[in-house]
């Protein structure tokens, strides 16, 4: 059996084209645009959100380090998902006009590992230096409140912001393989991250009200929970409620911790599944 049709021959020629992939899109201009995002968001708002002397509205707690790290993600789906989609919009359409990916296509690799190590590739390019820049903020909340968050709950934060930008590196290759030319690259990664990021919000208004929810009280649990069950159907809804698992009282979701990490599994399954059958279908 030939180190290609291998199994773990396989694995190895994937992970090191995502390795080359990832350095690509690590030395490229964009990421210093990326880079400047990221610590702008998640640093200054990780120092910001930990002053002792700035308080919120009555309703939103920042007393231990990981309440600080549950807002600063709201910083996290501003910059680092806008990341993936500013390193991302144009991954597959480009290399189709230029005939990168003619050439690519031609290589003795299948393209459905071809497809995971572009996959892969993006996916860590947004993720290192996210993770930097959250390492970075955790120091921030530190220098002011004088605690660290534990090593479990920084690891689920960057765990799901891991698989938060996974799921957008998947819709955003699979709208850069749909795409045919830049304008029509930049209008499907663009959109695809206004529609999850601003225009969610619009949609789950517009639905509350169609089936009768108040949404003007804000206490309502019956909006509360309604909310909830259309976030799951949106990355960014999925990992706010995956962050506010690990909260108590009042701040923990009501769904059940079991729905949210079936909806996360199937964000992380369904896109790149459907990302890989069209690159497996695509023609350069």
């Amino acid at each position: 059996m030939s180190e290609q049709s291998h199994p773990r021959g396989r694995l190895m020629t994937v992970l090191t084209l995502a390795r080359f992939e990832a350095r690509q899109h690590l030395n490229s201009h964009r990421m210093f645009a990326l880079a400047s995002l990221l610590f702008l968001f998640i640093v200054g708002g990780s120092y910001g959100l930990s002053d002792p002397d700035g308080r919120l509205t009555p309703g939103i707690a920042t007393d231990t380090p990981y309440e600080v790290l549950f807002l600063v993600s709201l910083f996290v789906l501003l910059s680092a998902t806008l990341g993936v989609v500013l390193l991302g919009f144009d991954a597959i359409s480009r290399r189709r006009l230029t005939k990168e990916l003619s050439i690519e296509l031609s290589q003795p690799i299948s393209r459905s590992d071809l497809a995971l190590a572009h996959l892969l590739g993006l996916w860590m390019a947004a993720f290192l230096p996210t993770m930097g820049a959250t390492l970075v903020g955790v120091t921030m909340v530190h220098s002011q409140m004088d605690a660290w968050p534990t090593l479990a709950e920084l690891t689920y934060f960057l765990g799901a912001t891991a698989l938060v930008l996974f799921w957008y590196s998947s819709i955003q290759l699979l709208a850069s393989s749909l795409a045919r030319d830049l304008g029509s690259a930049v209008t499907l990664g663009v959109g695809s991250w206004m529609l999850f990021t601003f225009v969610w919000l619009l949609v789950t208004a517009v639905l509350a009200s169609i089936i009768g929810v108040d949404m003007t009280d804000l206490e309502n649990q019956r909006f509360n929970r309604f909310s909830e069950m259309i976030d799951l159907f949106s990355p960014n809804g999925v990992y706010q409620l995956l962050l506010e698992d690990r909260l108590t009282g009042d701040a923990a979701p009501h769904l059940e911790s079991r729905f949210i990490w079936l909806a996360a599994a199937l964000w992380t399954l369904i896109p790149a599944l459907l990302f890989t059958a069209r690159f497996r279908s695509i023609r350069p």
